[in-house]
C-alpha cells in the first residue's frame, strides 16, 4: 500500500478542516437566525451545542479518519468488525458528499457572479426593486448560470489536481488569510456607520425573552449543520493527520475559528442593515438582495459590495475544494487512479451532476418538488441537510461506541494518541446513550419543521 499523503503543517491541518466547515451556513444563516432568536442569548445556547454534540461527533470523524487512513468508505471497512456491514453508510456518505457539491457549485457561482456585477457597476444605482429584479433575471439566466457554476468545479478540481500540500493545503490558507482580512475590513466600515449601534446592541445583548424551545432547536440544528458532520468531510483530513496531537484539542482550534467566522459575519450585517434600516431577517434574500441595497447607500459602496462578495465567494469556495478533496481521495483510494485523473475525471462528471439545479432555476422551474415555491435545489439540500447529515452523525457515534462497530477502546486510543488535552473517558455513558438522542431528535424535529 502507497504511504498516505500528510499536510505539511498543523495550521495547515486547522484551516483546511475549518475551511471546509466555515461556509454559506455561517455568513447569512447564523446571522440571520441569532437576530431572529434573541441575538446573543441565542449565541450562548448556540455555544453550549458546539460542544456537547460537534465536538464529540468532529472527534468521532477525525479519529476515524486517522486510524484507517483512508476515505470514508474505506475507512468504515477497514475498521468494522468482519462480517458487519457498517461499510454500506460509507458509500452513502461519499454520494452525500455528491449531492451536496450538485447544488453548492451553484450557490458558490452566485458569489463569484455578484462580485464580477458589483465590480463593473452593473448594480449601481438601482432602487431596491430593480435589485430584486436583477437577482431574478440573473438566477433564470441558464447560460450564465452554467458557466459560472463551471468555474467554480473547475477551480475547485484544478486545486486539487495540483496536489494535497501544494494545492489544497496552500490555497486554503491564502483563501483563509484572505477572508479574515476581508472580514476585519468589513467588519471595521460597518461598525463605523452613523447608526450602526443599534445593530450592535440588536446582536450582542442578550434578550433571553425570546428564547423558547424554538430558538433552543434552531440553535441545537446549526450547531449541528455548521460543522458539515455526518459525511465524513472532516474524517478526510483526519485522514492526512500525523499522531503528534491528541484530536480534542484539534478539534476545539476548528470549532473556534468557524464559530469566529459566523460572529464577526454578524458584526459586518447587523450595524449595516440598522444603518440603513434594512430587515436583516430578510433570510435567503439578505446576501443577493437586500445587501446590495445597503452598498448603494454607502459611500464608496461598489468598493465595499466587491469586497463582501469575494468574501463569500471564498468562504464557499474553501467548502468546494474541501469537499472535492474527499471525492478525489475516494477515487485514488478505491480505483487507484492518479490524482490528477481523479481530478480531471471529476470536473466532467460534477458539472453535469450539477446541471439539475441550475436548470431548477430556468427550464425546468416547474418541477417543485415540495410544492409551490420548491425548486430542485431544495430538493437536494433536504436529501443532505436533514437527511445525510443527521443520520451519519448518529451512525457514526454508534460506530465508535458500540462493541458490534469499531467500538470505544479503539476510538478512544485513536482520539488520545498524541500531546494535548484529552477526550474524557468519562463521556463513554454520555457518548453511547445521550448524544445519539440529542442527534435523533435534531433529525426528528427536522422533518416536523420542514414538512409542517
Amino acid at each position: 500500500m502507497a504511504e498516505r499523503e500528510q499536510l505539511a503543517s498543523r495550521l495547515g491541518f486547522i484551516l483546511v478542516s475549518a475551511g471546509c466547515a466555515i461556509g454559506l451556513g455561517n455568513v447569512w444563516r447564523f446571522p440571520y437566525i441569532t437576530g431572529r432568536y434573541g441575538g446573543a442569548a441565542f449565541v450562548i445556547v448556540y455555544l453550549i451545542f458546539l460542544a456537547i454534540m460537534g465536538l464529540p461527533i468532529m472527534v468521532c470523524e477525525f479519529a476515524m479518519g486517522r486510524a484507517s487512513r483512508r476515505n470514508l468508505a474505506g475507512a468504515m471497512l477497514v475498521l468494522e468488525p468482519p462480517g458487519t456491514k457498517w461499510h454500506i453508510y460509507g458509500y452513502l456518505g461519499i454520494i452525500g458528499n455528491m449531492v451536496l457539491m450538485m447544488f453548492y457549485t451553484t450557490v458558490t457561482g452566485w458569489g463569484l457572479a455578484y462580485t464580477y456585477h458589483t465590480a463593473v457597476g452593473h448594480l449601481a444605482r438601482l432602487s431596491p426593486e430593480e435589485v430584486g429584479n436583477f437577482f431574478g433575471s440573473f438566477i433564470s439566466n441558464t447560460p450564465e448560470l452554467t458557466m459560472w457554476m463551471a468555474l467554480v468545479v473547475i477551480i475547485g478540481f484544478l486545486v486539487c489536481s495540483i496536489g494535497l500540500q501544494t494545492g489544497v493545503e496552500r490555497i486554503t490558507k491564502i483563501l483563509m488569510s484572505g477572508l479574515f482580512l476581508l472580514l476585519i475590513v468589513l467588519m471595521v466600515r460597518s461598525v463605523t456607520l452613523p447608526g450602526a449601534e443599534k445593530g450592535l446592541a440588536f446582536y450582542l445583548k442578550p434578550d433571553f425573552s425570546k428564547l423558547s424551545w424554538e430558538a433552543v432547536y434552531a440553535a441545537m440544528s446549526q450547531a449541528f449543520f455548521t460543522l458539515s458532520l455526518g459525511i465524513g468531510s472532516m474524517l478526510i483530513f483526519g485522514s492526512y493527520l500525523s499522531k503528534e496531537r491528541t484530536l480534542a484539542g484539534e478539534s476545539v482550534y476548528v470549532i473556534i475559528l468557524d464559530t469566529l467566522v459566523a460572529l464577526m459575519s454578524g458584526m459586518v450585517i447587523f450595524p449595516a442593515c440598522f444603518a440603513f434600516g434594512v430587515d436583516a431577517g430578510a433570510g435567503p434574500g439578505l446576501i443577493f438582495v437586500t445587501l446590495p441595497n445597503v452598498f448603494n447607500s454607502m459611500t464608496g459602496g461598489r468598493i465595499w459590495g466587491t469586497l463582501f462578495f469575494v468574501f463569500i465567494f471564498f468562504a464557499a469556495l474553501t467548502t468546494v475544494i474541501a469537499v472535492f478533496e474527499h471525492l478525489v481521495a475516494f477515487a485514488m483510494d478505491e480505483w487507484k487512479w492518479s490524482r490528477k485523473k481523479a481530478s480531471y475525471i471529476g470536473i466532467i462528471i460534477m458539472f453535469i451532476a450539477s446541471l439539475p439545479c441550475v436548470l431548477g432555476f430556468g427550464p425546468w422551474s416547474g418541477f417543485h418538488p415540495f410544492g409551490n415555491g420548491t425548486v430542485v435545489l431544495d430538493l437536494e439540500d433536504f436529501i443532505v441537510s436533514f437527511n445525510l447529515l443527521p443520520i451519519g452523525s448518529l451512525v457514526f457515534v454508534l460506530f465508535c461506541t458500540s462493541k458490534y462497530g469499531w467500538g470505544w477502546d479503539n476510538f478512544i486510543r485513536e482520539a488520545n494518541t498524541g500531546i494535548g488535552p484529552k477526550f474524557p473517558e468519562g463521556l463513554r455513558g454520555y457518548m453511547t446513550y445521550v448524544l445519539p438522542l440529542i442527534i435523533a431528535v435534531v433529525l426528528i424535529m427536522g422533518y416536523i419543521q420542514f414538512f409542517g
